[in-house]
């Protein structure tokens, strides 16, 4: 039988009880994930992260789940509720922030908890402890730097993982009834969860069919079966009193559902997030759960157990996860299974231990050459890619070796080469060596993470490049700064083509409330709530409910009130208005990218004068001589410039108001280049001229 959790502080190793060096293990992994959370210097996993943050500021501040003053009942409220003290404690956001992530690496690490209990029940106390080292070695804790669901979701799947072991070993009502709770309480921290469902229900058959005892074992899991129904039953009925369809349960991730699937395109994600995950815990750890798998029936009682429990919650998982990938999302979703990487971890742990891992030589051949040979089914230049930063990190040091002259095709064979060494290593090696398996997956985990956290693509440039791309003033909270966190600014977007300024700003500052989009909605923002408005002739803007009036609004363009701050280097302005919404410039002639064609028109209404500054610059991919931009107004030439390809140059023009105090100045590019019939590859057919990067007012 497997050795109960009670047991946990009996044994002892070194001289100590293992729960003194398990409260090790937690605490190191807190204080490695505290010293690395301040280079994760702004939110980078967008709209993701701003959803969280929204949320948890809500919590924090009126205990209703809010996203810019709208209920939003869409998203799991476990998390936002856990780092909502984070907001509760510090006014200040960018301090909040800080906090956040620090209650994320307390949350995670904890993890490391029901690792080692679920390993108790297979091996001793010290290869328990190796296996928890390993559960919060694993690269993916550098989530605790992203205020993601992941980071409670985790150490949540792994108890879920240990109550259906216990379950199936003892299935108690109360253990039944306490093991559907669990997996409720995580399908509210993340939808995901749905999918350990069908593996809790399938569990009990599969454990039954492992022991020859079916009927019997089926017979003993009635509170579950009759609770799951129930509970089916009671969200069919609420949906159809609501008038709502089913899967509206799914809140925000009901869009998921409605993907047009394919059976082939299904199978070819699975297959590539098996062949990833292998490759991602380092071969050993796959092959290890899969030799358990292959011959459950030579194992002891424990590990039968932990076979049947390991197997559902890891092919729902895998099924769930590439078949929303294959449509979705079109890339390999590592961050929504390396939940599952514990299992393979524990199971490695027991290699040297009789009836964990069967001696069956088959089937520990089988399970070596099936794990050595899927990371060489992977099709690296699919999927090594600027998605694999926030949703892969076990392809990140492919991408690295890419950047050192590695082919992808090349990769493919490397892959495959390190398979089989690795597969000849489970094989061959004595499971007397058994920690020298556990060290090896170990230093792989700590090489690999460095790579995620402090490579040319890894998570720490990702965030500093987020941040420069939204926010450059001096103080990420200049907006609260500017009119304290308490006060009501209204975000005027304009859809520009980068989102961050918006997400950034609104992130880091308490009394940005409402988004008014005019141009169309935010393309990125994942349907948060926004209130289109369109502009008159005169320049005020309108809504569906007519002519919206805010306190402070903060703008790229210029509109009627008192500036108030600025953040000069992005463009953005904050003014008091207290009044109408009504924008005083107005630009026409460019594309989102900040190209323009041929002509570029710049109008400033109640205009009395005073001097417009351009900032230039174009492309030396695309221009091989210097471009000429002429400025007319009112049907003179105002004055010329020219930009060499390599340069940005400052252009000032003096504006002068026409009889309705309307002033119009007109830039014309001399030449247009086709990037599609310059640059080999390149699809893009627009006639450009010149990037116009700011436009800037003084009186």
């Amino acid at each position: 039988m497997g050795v109960s959790p009670m047991t946990v502080g009996r044994p002892r190793v070194g001289g100590l009880p293992p729960w003194v060096w398990l409260t090790g293990i937690v605490l190191a992994s807190v204080g490695v994930r505290v010293a690395l959370a301040p280079r994760v210097v702004a939110p980078w996993i967008m709209v993701d992260e701003l959803i969280y943050s929204e949320l948890a500021k809500s919590v924090a501040a009126n205990g209703h789940f809010l996203i810019r003053g709208v209920p939003s009942n869409g998203y799991g409220f476990v998390y936002p509720a856990l780092i909502a003290p984070a907001f509760r404690l510090f006014d200040s956001v960018p301090r909040a922030y800080a906090a956040a992530k620090d209650i994320n690496a307390v949350v995670m690490s904890l993890a490391a908890i029901p690792a080692y209990l679920l390993a108790r029940r297979l091996v001793s106390p010290l290869q328990s402890l190796f296996a928890a080292l390993l559960t919060v070695a694993i690269p993916s804790l550098l989530y605790t730097g992203t205020l993601m669901t992941e980071n409670a979701f985790y150490p949540l799947f792994l108890l879920i993982a240990l109550l259906l072991v216990v379950t199936l070993e003892r299935p108690t009502p109360l253990r039944q009834a306490l093991l559907l709770a669990v997996c409720l309480l995580g399908f509210f921290t993340r939808a995901q969860a749905i999918a350990v469902f069908p593996a809790i229900l399938a569990a009990p058959a599969l454990h039954g069919l492992i022991e020859r005892d079916l009927k019997l074992r089926l017979r003993r899991f009635v509170t579950l079966y009759a609770a799951a129904g129930a509970l089916g039953i009671a969200v069919i009925g609420a949906a159809v009193v609501r008038g709502r369809p089913v899967l509206s349960v799914l809140g925000a991730y009901r869009a998921a559902v409605h993907g047009g699937y394919t059976v082939s395109g299904s199978l070819h994600y699975l297959l590539w997030h098996v062949a990833e995950l292998d490759l991602y815990v380092g071969v050993l750890p796959f092959a290890a759960l899969l030799a358990l798998w292959l011959a459950p029936r030579a194992a002891s009682p424990a590990a039968r157990a932990y076979a049947a429990a390991s197997l559902p919650l890891v092919v729902c998982v895998l099924v769930e996860v590439a078949i929303f990938a294959s449509t979705q999302s079109g890339r390999i979703e590592e961050r929504n299974d390396f939940y599952l990487a514990p299992l393979m971890l524990i199971a490695l742990a027991g290699v040297a231990r009789a009836g964990v891992v069967p001696r069956v030589r088959r089937a520990v051949v089988a399970a070596a050459v099936i794990a050595a040979a899927l990371p060489g089914t992977l099709p690296f230049a699919r999927f090594v890619n600027r998605s694999a930063v926030s949703d892969t990190f076990g392809l990140l040091p492919w991408w690295w070796l890419e950047d050192r002259g590695v082919a992808f095709g090349t990769m493919r064979i490397v892959a495959l080469g390190v398979g089989l060494v690795a597969g000849a290593v489970f094989v061959l090696a004595p499971r007397r060596f058994a920690g020298i398996l556990v060290a090896l997956v170990a230093a792989y985990f700590v090489c690999v993470a460095i790579v995620v956290e402090n490579g040319r693509h890894g998570i720490h440039q990702a965030s500093i490049a987020s941040l420069r791309a939204g926010i450059r003033a001096s103080h990420l909270d200049w907006i609260d700064r500017a009119v304290g966190p308490n006060a009501n600014v209204s975000f005027l977007w304009h859809s520009t083509g980068e989102p961050r300024p918006l997400w950034n700003n609104e992130f880091f500052n308490r009394s940005v409330r409402r988004v008014y989009t005019v141009n169309g909605p935010d393309a990125g923002d994942g349907g948060l709530p926004e209130i289109p408005v369109r502009e008159r002739d005169d320049g005020s803007l309108v809504s569906a409910r007519g002519v919206p009036r805010v306190r402070y609004a903060v703008s790229y363009t210029d509109i009627a009130g008192t500036q108030v701050a600025r953040d000069p280097a992005i463009g953005l302005a904050l003014y008091r208005v207290n009044g109408p919404l009504v924008v005083l410039t107005r630009i026409t002639g460019l594309y989102a990218d900040t190209w323009s064609g041929r002509s570029v028109t710049y109008r400033r209404l109640r205009c009395t004068g005073g001097q417009l500054t351009v900032r230039l610059a174009t492309d030396e991919h695309l221009f091989a001589t210097a471009q000429l931009v002429t400025a007319t107004e009112r049907g003179r030439v105002a004055g010329s410039i020219s930009v060499q390809p390599s340069e940005q140059r400052i252009f000032g023009v003096g504006l002068e108001p026409d009889a309705n105090r309307v002033c119009t100045v007109t830039f014309t590019m001399k030449q247009l280049r086709v990037p599609a019939r310059v640059q080999p590859g390149n699809i893009d057919t627009r006639r450009l001229g010149a990037h116009f990067l700011a436009f800037e007012f003084s009186q």
